[in-house]
């Protein structure tokens, strides 16, 4: 029984699609761009320190793959910003976990915690994830008793829902909202993306990447499943989980897709994980 999962045609890949989304945003200027529009700010510059855009801590630490985490020219602020595709309700716990990887990278880079810089944990997501039809969900510690108060720990949390109508925003902001849900641009800014997405499609060379991240993937579940006819279902299945475990601890795939992958809710694959872990500690 073959247990592969079919691809979506690359050629057919939108903005909104994870893997055309960190590419489109390895392109400075439109990430940058993107930013202001989000924050509503200039930024003069940005760069990405890290490489492979993941934070691994320690071996027996959870490790997460950001889509794109940068920080500004001014080494004052750290952006991470992710597309979202699926409703999520654990989505505040996993910007609560970003948020406190972002600050332990920055500290092992010898950063006293009194110079941590300001930080942007964004979520672009295509399903309302709090279900009040909000553009725009902006959340920052403040005081119970007198909400007046910032707590002033530079640490802003905010979700965008692609399909919102309620709240004031900018028209750019619209545009690339409604853009990210229909797929089609309106604006100049959003054609400038669309153009960028289709010359991705006629890139070979991600087209290729595309294919091969899948294939590995495929094949890695289907020797599984091979296995699991020779040694047993369960020891197969047990084997195929652990594969995709690895591919999450290795930043290729996120703990949602995994869980997908793996058949299992995200809080039945979160404690697979954590016997893994704990295993191989």
């Amino acid at each position: 029984m073959n247990k592969s999962k079919k691809l979506k045609d690359f050629k057919k890949l939108q903005f909104s699609d994870d893997f055309m989304f960190g590419i489109v945003m390895r392109n400075e200027k439109i990430c940058k761009r993107i930013l202001e529009i989000i924050l509503d700010l200039k930024i003069s510059k940005i760069t990405y320190p890290e490489g492979q855009k993941s934070i691994d801590m320690t071996v027996a630490a959870k490790s997460i793959r950001l889509d794109v985490y940068v920080e500004n020219a001014e080494h004052t602020a750290v952006y991470n910003i992710e597309m979202q595709t699926t409703l999520n309700k654990n989505l505040p716990k996993r910007s609560r976990y970003y948020q406190g990887l972002i600050d332990l990278n920055l500290l092992e880079k010898g950063n006293d915690y009194k110079h941590l810089k300001k930080s942007f944990v964004i979520f672009i997501c295509t399903s309302d994830p709090f279900g009040r039809d909000a553009y725009v969900y902006t959340f920052e510690n403040r005081c119970v008793q007198m909400p007046d108060l910032a707590l002033g720990d530079d640490a802003v949390k905010i979700f965008l829902n692609a399909g919102g109508f309620k709240g004031k925003i900018g028209q750019e902001l619209k545009g690339l909202l409604e853009y990210i849900n229909t797929g089609i641009p309106t604006d100049s800014f959003t054609e400038k993306l669309e153009t960028e997405v289709r010359k991705i499609r006629k890139n070979e060379r991600w087209r290729r990447d595309y294919m091969t991240l899948e294939m590995k993937l495929n094949e890695e579940r289907e020797e599984a499943y091979e296995e699991g006819r020779e040694e047993g279902l369960a020891e197969g299945l047990e084997k195929g989980r652990n594969i995709l475990i690895s591919l999450v601890l290795d930043g290729l795939l996120t703990n949602e897709q995994a869980a997908e992958r793996a058949g299992l809710s995200l809080d039945e694959f979160q404690k697979k994980k954590q016997e893994y872990l704990k295993r191989k500690s």
